[in-house]
């Protein structure tokens, strides 16, 4: 039963995981809420997200059917003195369904296929419209295998993501290995997250980390932006490398409350183009970073 479970968790994971790859493992649902102010600048950013999957057990050979739901709000508060308007660049919604299946290949190997539909943008016309759309696919291959000496095994992932945001006409590679090397200890390198975690006891754990975020989202009411080209700005994008601390707090088993705190490494907000090109760029200094929230998860 207890494997039966990491393996589920494992696959929410992915159901989870998006260009950013930004939930974690074992999560069935969650909220969170992140800020972070724009050095050098009157700018800042905050974002409200949530979303829930929903496991369907289809058979006792460890096949599932994973539906879930995503709900994104973003908040750009943006006060720099610019050559445009900014005024319809406050806010973005991001609504995303997506469905998973995953299945046992052998009892160390499991596969797992997701896709996915989102709409993402400022929604200034009061409905979605064609360039609203981001479609999304992943597969995954993981294998955990069982260490009886701690609570949880150690597991590699190995796989492929595409979006239709990327600019990539290709899938993007994906692996992340985790262990549990000691009883307070425990190690995860690879993308999205690599950490060092340390665990005081089975309700308190402190890591260091380094991970992704962002979000990409159409402009529809699109414009022109002074540069060398005169190019016109269709969407935003921001792609954030981070590193800093994290601590979690497990009120039972299931739910717990994490907070981090850290340091952008990379900051990197852009206009973009019909084309996805980079067209302008909001704002690259790096800056403090701050998320917390609520999970509930089956480990």
């Amino acid at each position: 039963m207890c494997r039966t479970l990491i393996l589920l968790g494992l696959t929410l994971m992915l159901v989870g995981t998006t260009t950013k790859l930004s939930a974690q493992p074992t999560d069935i649902a969650r909220i969170e809420y992140t800020y972070f102010p724009q050095s050098n600048s009157d700018n800042s950013f905050r974002r409200f997200r949530s979303f829930v999957n929903f496991p369907i057990k289809l058979n006792n050979k460890g096949a599932y059917l994973v539906p879930g739901v995503e709900y994104r709000n973003v908040n750009f508060i943006y006060e720099d003195h610019e050559n445009f308007n900014t005024k319809n660049l406050d806010r973005f919604h991001s609504f995303k369904g997506n469905l998973a299946y995953t299945f046992k290949l052998s009892d160390d190997w499991r596969f797992a296929a997701e896709a996915g539909l989102k709409i993402a943008s400022n929604f200034t016309t009061d409905k979605a419209i064609d360039d609203d759309f981001i479609y999304e696919g992943s597969v995954y291959f993981v294998k955990i295998k069982e260490d009886e000496r701690y609570v949880e095994p150690w597991r590699l992932i190995l796989g492929l993501n595409y979006s239709t945001t990327t600019g990539f006409p290709f899938p993007l590679p994906i692996v992340n290995y985790y262990k549990r090397f000691h009883p307070n200890w425990s190690y995860t390198v690879g993308t999205p997250k690599s950490n060092l975690k340390y665990y005081f006891n089975d309700k308190h754990s402190m890591q260091a980390f380094v991970t992704l975020d962002g979000f990409f989202a159409n402009i529809q009411e699109n414009f022109r932006v002074q540069t060398p080209d005169n190019g016109i700005a269709e969407s935003v994008s921001m792609t954030i490398l981070l590193s800093g601390l994290g601590y979690e707090y497990h009120f039972t088993d299931h739910i717990s409350f994490y907070t981090y705190a850290g340091y952008t490494l990379m900051n990197d907000i852009r206009l973009r183009d019909k084309d996805l090109e980079d067209l302008y760029t909001i704002n690259k200094t790096n800056t403090f970073y701050a998320r917390g929230g609520l999970k509930f998860s089956i480990l």
